[in-house]
């Protein structure tokens, strides 16, 4: 199995950039999902927490939402989730349950991500315990576009994207460097 981007991964991921640019003519940060089964596009979303005043309104949980309604079933196994940002912890747990196939994301979120920081996504030990919830891991492809999908958030707001690059909590040369650690305190326990 490829782990790798082909030319439909990248027209979805160029529409799915787009799509981020248009969350911030809404008010909203810059994250837009799309899922296809196939080659067809089923569902598009774009953040609403802002817009909502919810939380929970990301971009991959509403798309996932409109695809599950569409195809008439919560089994997304024939699908392919798009995103310009790594999902997060919560977001991955919803792409586990769904059994989405494959997962393609642009930017990297190494404090927040289903996969850099918690590794939801690729945590076989998920589908051990509950196989009746959850299948094997998705197929993850990371970093697809990345220069693109950061330049929307470098144009939206240069001083928050700034930020974030300074926390490093985005971005793939952005690599979390714990402040702390129990090995650290207490080196013989480890």
């Amino acid at each position: 199995m490829p782990m790798t981007a082909d030319a439909r991964d990248l027209t979805m991921l160029a529409r799915c950039i787009e799509l981020s640019r248009y969350a911030t003519t809404q008010g909203e940060n810059p994250f837009a999902c799309i899922i296809c089964e196939d080659s067809e596009v089923v569902a598009e979303a774009t953040t609403r927490a802002a817009r909502d005043g919810d939380v929970t309104r990301h971009a991959e949980l509403l798309a996932i939402s409109e695809a599950q309604s569409k195809l008439k079933t919560k089994n997304l196994s024939n699908c392919t989730l798009y995103s310009n940002v790594e999902p997060c912890a919560m977001c991955a747990y919803c792409i586990r349950e769904t059994k989405i196939r494959r997962v393609v994301y642009s930017i990297p979120s190494p404090v927040m991500g289903g996969l850099s920081k918690w590794n939801i996504l690729k945590d076989a030990g998920i589908c051990d315990a509950l196989p009746e919830l959850f299948e094997r891991p998705p197929e993850v492809v990371g970093g697809v576009m990345e220069t693109e999908a950061e330049r929307v958030w470098r144009e939206w707001h240069p001083l928050d994207w700034a930020f974030l690059r300074y926390r490093h909590a985005i971005g793939s040369d952005a690599p979390i460097r714990p402040r702390w650690s129990w090995q650290r305190l207490f080196p013989w326990s480890g």
